[in-house]
């Protein structure tokens, strides 16, 4: 039998978890015969909470997981992880300015990524998902240089797949049809869905999304804007934030990070900016088209990019380098 992959999970006690962990024991993620060790992490007042969610795990009777450890504790959980998912941080409260979310979330991620630098397999792999993910990843990064920069991502692969669902659902095909949208950019109303390199298959012939939909008005206007404000739509509707669809997401993003992206397909994912071939600014967590392989990332280079592409590429990373020196402004202080 394999050695066990020793995967850690923060926020393990609120809804994206629940959803999230069910899907890694049962191997969805890292294989159906790989062996795993599940670390959740979670703040002390959640604990009682945790220890619901353990003894669910236990309850499930699956194969694969050889030991669950709960905690609070940063020592524990960091120790010798093989994968990170750092789901927990402050969520955005009522009358909160974005910059305050910042404040609060610099302090946790840089807490995370010291623990990383000090206590993680140098070769572990990093996702961060808590908002805002692209800065709370360059913070985690930034505080844990012993461990490369590459191996760190942020979770954009949940607006790249309700992309995909908007386009099956204007053509009246499965979403696995629709290949090869891109999310552009931060993880926030400024992200500029992509879909001039998209293709489809219709009636078996593949042709691109363009062509198919026939309408250029709402590929650059409703499209774009229902893709980049779906997460409010969901919190309008549910009182809660998207939970179901973020775990699919996180599966789906470190399933191919593990196993790679299938040949001429790319995903969108967050990742450092330097030396890209897109002309965004080095020393961002930016959300480009990569293809996996060998469980390294490389951004989709020589891609065509028109004047309307390029304006909402550089209103993104505008967001992006503003983010950073506020989030750079209060870590210098902390």
């Amino acid at each position: 039998m394999a050695a066990p992959v020793k995967v850690l999970v923060t926020g393990a006690a609120g809804q994206i978890a629940y959803s999230l962990l069910f899907n890694i024991a049962k191997g969805d993620v890292f294989g159906k015969d790989q062996p795993l060790i599940l670390v959740l992490l979670d703040i002390t007042p959640m604990m009682s909470v945790l220890d619901g969610v353990l003894m669910e795990i236990q309850d499930c009777a699956l194969p694969l997981i050889q030991e669950v450890i709960a905690t609070d504790k940063e020592e524990e959980a960091f120790k010798d992880i093989d994968v990170a998912i750092l789901v927990g941080s402050m969520p955005r409260r009522e009358g909160m300015e974005r910059k305050d979310l910042l404040q609060a979330n610099s302090k946790i991620f840089k807490s995370q990524g010291s623990a990383l630098d000090r206590l993680a397999k140098k070769t572990v792999k990093v996702l961060v998902v808590g908002n805002p993910a692209n800065t709370n990843c360059l913070t985690a990064m930034k505080c844990a240089p012993s461990i490369p920069k590459e191996n760190f991502s942020c979770l954009t692969r949940l607006d790249h797949n309700r992309a995909k669902a908007q386009i099956a659902y204007r053509l009246g095909v499965p979403s696995n049809d629709v290949k090869n949208v891109i999310i552009w950019g931060n993880h926030s109303s400024t992200q500029y869905p992509d879909v001039s390199h998209a293709v489809v298959k219709i009636k078996e012939k593949q042709m691109s999304v363009f062509d198919a939909i026939k309408d250029d008005h709402w590929l650059k206007g409703e499209f774009i804007t229902t893709v980049q404000n779906r997460g409010a739509a969901v919190i309008k509707a549910r009182k809660l934030s998207s939970a179901m669809s973020a775990a699919k997401a996180i599966s789906d993003h470190m399933r191919d990070i593990w196993f790679g992206t299938p040949e001429g397909e790319w995903v969108s994912m967050g990742v450092i900016s330097d030396g890209n071939p897109y002309n965004i600014p080095n020393d961002l967590v930016y959300s480009f088209p990569v293809q996996i392989k060998n469980k390294c990332w490389h951004i989709v280079e020589c891609l065509k990019i028109n004047d309307f592409s390029c304006e909402m590429m550089k209103a993104t990373a505008k967001e992006l380098m503003e983010e950073k020196e506020t989030a750079v402004e209060f870590l210098s202080g902390v």
